[in-house]
């Protein structure tokens, strides 16, 4: 059973209630003795308290109850969605015990069509949610909001800084694409951005997406899986990680982020790491965690349901012709969302990539196209197909 997999919340006694009008209220927590309902849920917290992958942050272990306490606090709306609290997972015997648990959590957790929110513990738990959509055969496209990419070397052992690349090497493989959100040039060394081109994986630099921080929302549209780490965020607003750094996100933009992967039809599982309580000051960095889970958790419940199929009749179509390309670029806007797609061409050798072939874009890529450029978002997506 999946309550075996985990403790209970501690932070209060059984049959806790907060306010009538906060989020304590309305989540069905897991107390001694009593497991939440999974039936009708579309949303489940999870705490992992698992830091042997980590190398510099040692005390993220203990970050979800610390989030916990601040998420209860929070009002909730009339779009609210149920919300449950798994608890705090059993830490394997190893490092890959957990990571296997993860996986089975998920597994389990996905068909059910509720979307697990890993509150870490570090980030090669990254891992362990990836395993669980492979246990399910699905490929997957996978989103990390960090100032680093995670690739380590092929000798290394995996751990938060080389989760990335024990993904990519993994066989059978189920990853689809791979983009990062925010990387910051100095953190990240010129061998890892060759190799981010090499395999047509999308990379946008801090700068780029702060200019216009909507280029952000296609990326997140595009995921099944989303992962962050906190030290993506500038230190002046979360202080909790040992590796905080000067610059990075301010809060308002990584909320505005959550908000834009909650509201994705696409994505169907949340991953928050490297939260260390030991480096956070006036618990600030768990209320913007919470605050963050509050903003996905408000995109879930403004999504549009207008992903595009082949009878959707909510789309206005547009072809564009490209030199140098024997076919039109094909793009679609939705009537319901102004949301923008492009079609990739599919054929029968590719139809395991069925999911893929709609990929989100901005009015931007259109521009480019009508300008006789072939946008990059469709070129590096192509390749993956071919």
């Amino acid at each position: 059973m999946l309550a075996d997999y985990f403790e209970p919340v501690m932070l209060y006694g059984p049959g806790y209630k907060g306010p009538a009008d906060c989020l304590g209220s309305l989540v069905d927590i897991h107390t001694t003795g009593r497991f939440p309902e999974l039936e009708g849920a579309h949303i489940a917290l999870l705490g992992v308290g698992e830091e042997r992958g980590t190398r510099m942050n040692k005390g993220c272990a203990l970050g979800a109850d610390a989030v916990r306490s601040k998420f209860y606090e929070l009002k909730y709306h009339l779009n609210a969605r149920k919300i449950i609290d798994l608890g705090n997972l059993r830490q394997g015997e190893t490092l890959e015990d957990t990571y296997a648990a993860v996986a089975t959590v998920i597994s389990e957790l996905l068909p059910l069509r509720i979307i697990p929110i890993l509150i870490g513990g570090s980030q090669d738990l990254t891992f362990g949610q990836y395993s669980g959509f492979k246990k399910l055969e699905q490929i997957i496209n996978i989103v990390s909001i960090d100032s680093r990419f995670d690739l380590g070397k092929p000798e290394e052992v995996s751990d938060s800084e080389s989760f990335l690349g024990r993904i990519i090497l993994e066989q059978p493989n189920y990853l689809f694409n791979f983009s990062n959100i925010g990387y910051q040039t100095y953190f990240t060394g010129q061998e890892g951005i060759e190799l981010m081109k090499k395999l047509y994986f999308d990379a946008c630099r801090l700068g780029q997406i702060r200019t216009d921080i909507t280029e952000g929302e296609p990326v997140l549209r595009n995921a099944d899986l989303v992962t962050v780490d906190i030290s993506a965020i500038r230190q002046s607003d979360a202080p909790g990680n040992a590796m905080a750094s000067p610059n990075g996100f301010y809060g308002e933009e990584i909320c505005q982020l959550m908000l834009y992967a909650g509201v994705s039809d696409k994505l169907s599982a949340l991953g928050l790491y490297e939260y260390n309580p030991m480096y956070d000051r006036d618990h600030q960095t768990a209320h913007l965690m919470a605050q963050m889970i509050w903003y996905f958790i408000e995109g879930v419940g403004n999504r549009k349901a207008d992903l595009p199929s082949p009878n959707a009749s909510h789309f206005i179509t547009y072809r564009v012709a490209v030199d140098n390309l024997s076919d039109e670029i094909t793009f679609l806007k939705s009537k319901k969302s102004d949301r923008w797609w492009m079609r990739l061409p599919l054929d029968q050798r590719r139809s395991r990539y069925q999911r893929h072939h709609m990929l989100p874009c901005s009015y931007k890529d259109y521009q480019q196209a009508c300008n006789n450029e072939v946008p990059d978002r469709w070129w590096n997506a192509l390749q993956k197909l071919v």
